[in-house]
């Protein structure tokens, strides 16, 4: 994709996602971040159930605590991967307590020393709850960003660099949430709706794809 396209498909985009906005459901940045770790190879609606209920009691990092790793296991079990998760979320809680009085860490490099968080995860902690300028790739992300042409790479941090070199620094918290709605809506994973795309003029995968 020319430089020229991807200043025009990324144009479009936030014209059409410009009021996008994160689907998991939180209001404290350590409640985005148990939602974020429970999202791993599950869907967001999913994981707002669970939360739902979670969060009726267990709420902040000295709650949490209070339970046993089976106890949380038995909560979050629909959202998979359930043993790993609990024991991540369990570890970091006491993380936050112990290292950092109680509040979740406001950089990505203090985000990622916690258990359980990775990059991917420390971006979206870092750009929703704190406002930080930061771009997280998810596999919608990772998919658009590689069949438009935007940023393409093998892997989620290739594609990162890819985008923080395409995107300007103000827009790329905004330009993620853009992308991971055109992937939801749009550009899906087994059939992408190209004939009703607004990008497709511009996409590496709809000019192959003919």
């Amino acid at each position: 994709m020319k430089v020229t396209d991807k200043k025009k498909a990324l144009a479009i985009l936030g014209e059409i996602y410009y009021e996008s906005k994160p689907a998991l459901i939180y209001k404290t940045p350590y409640q985005l971040l148990v939602a974020v770790i429970l999202s791993a190879q599950c869907t967001d609606e999913r994981v707002n159930k669970v939360t739902a209920k979670l969060f009726e009691n267990y709420d902040t990092p000295e709650k949490m605590c209070t339970l046993t790793q089976k106890e949380l296991e038995n909560y979050i079990f629909s959202c998979g991967f359930y043993r790993m998760k609990a024991e991540h979320i369990l570890s970091a809680s006491k993380d936050i307590i112990e290292r950092f009085q109680g509040e979740v860490p406001k950089t990505t490099e203090t985000l990622m020393t916690l258990a359980g968080v990775g990059r991917k995860t420390a971006n979206v902690v870092y750009s929703v709850a704190f406002g930080g300028d930061a771009i997280a790739v998810d596999t919608h992300v990772f998919r658009v960003s590689n069949r438009l042409g935007l940023a393409k790479g093998k892997t989620p941090d290739e594609v990162e660099d890819g985008l923080k070199g395409a995107i300007p620094k103000k827009d790329w918290s905004s330009a993620h949430h853009w992308l991971i709605w055109h992937g939801r809506k749009i550009c899906h994973s087994r059939k992408p709706d190209c004939e009703n795309c607004p990008l497709r003029e511009f996409c590496d995968y709809a000019k192959k794809n003919k």
